[in-house]
């Protein structure tokens, strides 16, 4: 049976699965427990994504329902050390860290609505970096 693809999530799709229910980020924040995929998960990226999800206003949701989807990402993750830093590649640092996740993690896919931010360095180191439609819609049982 071949290995599950993993990803990484970056903090934009989180907040846009926040933001709406009825959203394309919604629908693979839904399909973590499902075994179609694994995504992987470092300690700097989910302090990221907890600091992203508790500014105010960035989310319409209570605290504690922000601390809940964390739990959520965490427990469903694979938790990944960082042993290779592989800054500064990109122009946001904030990029780096979550293509330090995908490269640490060995992750076939970085899941971004920022794609062109990641293009360049991820198509260099073999990860493949596309939006929430795309992944959901590739046919992941035939991913390598």
């Amino acid at each position: 049976m071949p290995a599950l693809p993993r990803i990484v999530i970056d903090t934009n799709v989180v907040v846009a699965a926040l933001r709406s229910r009825s959203g394309w980020s919604f629908e693979l924040l839904s399909l973590l427990d499902q075994g179609r995929f694994q995504h992987v998960v470092t300690v700097p990226l989910a302090m990221e994504y907890e600091d992203v999800l508790s500014r105010p206003g960035m989310v319409r949701v209570s605290a504690s329902a922000v601390h809940d989807v964390l739990d959520y990402l965490c427990a469903t993750a694979l938790r990944q050390p960082v042993h290779f830093l592989w800054r500064p590649r990109l122009a946001d640092v904030r990029d780096d860290m979550v293509l330090e996740a995908a490269v640490n993690g060995q992750c076939q896919f970085i899941v971004t609505w920022n794609v062109r931010d990641f293009a360049a360095a991820a198509s260099t180191l073999g990860i493949a970096v596309v939006d929430p439609p795309t992944f959901l819609n590739s046919p992941l049982e035939e991913t390598p």
